[in-house]
């Protein structure tokens, strides 16, 4: 039995059921609130996470992995609030998201430094609560590996191997990130059947995907809705020709949604990309891919099992 802990407690990864592996109750500019918090309405933002979590419960979803963590403005009481209101089982996370610096209080301190505070979070509680983190974030985009950066893989490899917790990267597939995030934690030692490398759906470039996949990762399909990258019809078809190749078994399916984002002017996200919701996989995505041969045994791979073999290590 492995115990997986949520914002509202342990659960045995048994029970987790029909899993998001990727959406963000909120994602705010951490330095931007703390200096000027008049801009922000916090009855709206948990208004709104509510709404969108609701929807996802009655489709089905028992389970959502929110990767927010540290400069993507990680509130984990507010995390805690969305979860008891929607009687949601939230899986926080700890880590750093940069894409190429940390504060200099990281930056003049060492590794191990930052890995214990991601033990921390996972065995102590996270932001002076009781409330524990259930697996690691790192990332790394178009900038590459970066001193900082692969400070973060390699405190969240080492936080990893001491917690047992699996890690999610925000990867660039463009740049092939995903595979220099596998370098640097397999380096560390970390068995990759324990990292889903996130984003490798901005790609269809299947020669990059089946690199990663024949490393021993899991590949987040992760950011249906948005078409900067890929458009939903290329994500759709890279998904069923990786199931016809038998990887129904190392994928994830998700959105990447953030209920409220402060990165943009309001309503941009949504003018930009209207199909942009939590539930648009499962309200429109799932019934494309079934229309074009993908089984309900697939689907409940991605979407049921493969959660459970992540965190178990399986």
């Amino acid at each position: 039995m492995t115990m997986i802990n949520t914002v509202s407690g342990k659960v045995d990864a048994a029970s987790l059921g029909c899993t998001l592996i990727h959406e963000h109750m909120r994602v705010r500019s951490e330095s931007v609130v703390a200096q000027f918090p008049h801009l922000y309405d916090e009855e709206k933002e948990f208004a709104l996470a509510v709404v969108q979590v609701e929807r996802v419960k009655g489709l089905g979803v028992s389970t959502i992995c929110d990767p927010t963590v540290m400069e993507l403005g990680r509130d984990i009481r507010f995390i805690e609030r969305v979860a008891r209101e929607t009687d949601m089982q939230i899986i926080a996370a700890t880590g750093i998201y940069s894409y190429h610096y940390i504060p200099p209080h990281f930056q003049n301190r060492d590794i191990d430094y930052m890995a214990d505070l991601f033990v921390r979070d996972i065995e102590v509680g996270v932001q002076n609560t009781s409330i524990k983190a259930g697996f690691l974030k790192c990332a790394a985009d178009a900038q590459g590996i970066t001193p900082d950066v692969e400070k973060v893989i390699r405190a969240a490899a080492r936080a990893h191997l001491k917690t047992g917790v699996p890690i999610m990267t925000h990867s660039h597939p463009a740049s092939g990130t995903g595979l220099m995030q596998l370098d640097i934690l397999q380096e560390e030692g970390v068995n990759p059947n324990r990292v889903l490398i996130g984003h490798t759906g901005d790609t269809n470039n299947m020669d990059y995907i089946l690199k990663v996949l024949d490393r021993g990762a899991y590949i987040g399909m992760d950011r249906y809705g948005l078409t900067n990258e890929c458009k939903t019809e290329d994500r759709n078809d890279t998904v069923i020709e990786l199931v016809k190749q038998g990887y129904a078994n190392r994928m994830f399916l998700s959105q990447d949604y953030c209920c409220s984002l402060d990165w943009f002017p309001e309503g941009a996200a949504g003018f930009m990309f209207p199909k942009w919701t939590m539930s648009f996989v499962l309200e429109e995505v799932i019934p494309d891919l079934k229309k074009n041969g993908v089984s309900d045994e697939d689907i409940n791979r991605m979407m049921f099992d493969n959660v459970r073999r992540w965190f178990e290590g399986n």
